[in-house]
């Protein structure tokens, strides 16, 4: 995995941070990670396929989840039900999609397809091949703490 394609991804969570949700996100130093899972949170997951595929996971603690699907509807939030799990999804969805529109512009890697996001919340344990290096970006913001965390590769490519 080329670590400059995480670029698009943190881009397109400035983006949101910036013009939907009127806050500012921070990004730490980010690291190599065993990928989604883990903890008491919720996570959204969205596949890509195409020239490139991979995995993008929005991982939130619960407070975090609550604090940006109010933001994001207007409304208070008490509890992580269909509703915040429903804008959580849309989250990760909007991050995707405008990483996809970079990578179609900047990278060169062509057109590629999003899977429909899938959110899941509390304890769990998600399983990937062997292989799968993510690379996760941790951010603070004025909402809460969050991480991105990012497995991509090109398809027939051997120059990772």
């Amino acid at each position: 995995m080329k670590v400059e394609y995480v670029n698009p991804f943190i881009e397109s969570v400035y983006e949101l941070f910036t013009t939907m949700l009127s806050a500012k996100a921070t990004r730490r130093k980010a690291a190599l990670s065993e990928g989604a899972g883990g903890g008491s949170e919720v996570t959204a997951l969205i596949g890509w396929s195409g020239p490139a595929r991979g995995t993008i996971a929005l991982a939130l603690p619960e407070e975090t989840a609550l604090s940006l699907a109010a933001r994001l509807l207007s409304t208070e939030m008490k509890e992580v039900d269909e509703t915040v799990m429903d804008a959580v999804s849309e989250l990760v969805n909007i991050i995707a999609g405008g990483a996809k529109a970079k990578f179609s512009q900047s990278q060169g890697i062509g057109t590629i397809d999003l899977s429909l996001p899938t959110v899941i919340a509390g304890q769990y344990d998600v399983e990937y091949p062997s292989q799968t290096t993510w690379i996760e970006v941790p951010f603070d913001s004025d909402l809460g703490s969050f991480s991105l965390r990012v497995a991509f590769e090109s398809v027939g490519s051997s120059s990772n």
